[in-house]
């Protein structure tokens, strides 16, 4: 019966990773690579073949790219397996109508926490009749009273 406590504590400890695991989303070494980058000299073709790809494009401005860099690894077993955030950068490149790159901001972990975000939220009226069902509702309405003689008179 001992023999297969042992057995399963050694399957218990032989699958625990002193080491951790550690995911990583978008581009490596964001920090190193934008500082490369230097103003009115690097155009964007330089940028893409330094830094690669954009994470994202604006939709307002084409000329605004935004790389994105992302660590986390698993916490301690206090915390139940929750994820641990332990790089998040952010580079935005603002590129001119010429291609050179005019302006760079880089912001990390820290610079996140400092920034006001709005608490204002826009309100969002649905209706459970859209524009199209009361559209055909008052197309069939015209259709089976042309004339109007049937509505309700007091």
């Amino acid at each position: 019966m001992k023999k297969k406590y042992y057995i399963f504590l050694i399957l218990l400890l032989y699958n625990c990773s002193i080491n951790k695991v550690i995911h990583h989303h978008g581009v490596h070494n964001l920090e190193k690579k934008q500082e490369k980058l230097i103003l009115n000299e690097t155009n964007k073709n330089d940028v893409i073949k330094l830094i690669g790809p954009p994470s994202t494009i604006s939709t307002f401005d084409n000329d605004v790219l935004i790389y994105i860099e992302k660590k986390t690894s698993s916490a301690k077993l206090s915390k139940l397996g929750k994820k641990e955030l332990i790089v998040n950068n952010v580079l935005v490149l603002q590129i001119d109508t010429k291609g050179m790159l005019v302006d760079k901001l880089f912001y990390d972990k820290n610079d996140m926490k400092k920034i006001d975000f709005i608490k204002d939220e826009t309100a969002i009226s649905y209706s459970k009749r859209s524009f199209i069902y009361n559209f055909l509702s008052s197309l069939r309405q015209k259709i089976n009273d042309p004339l109007g003689k049937k509505r309700i008179k007091d």
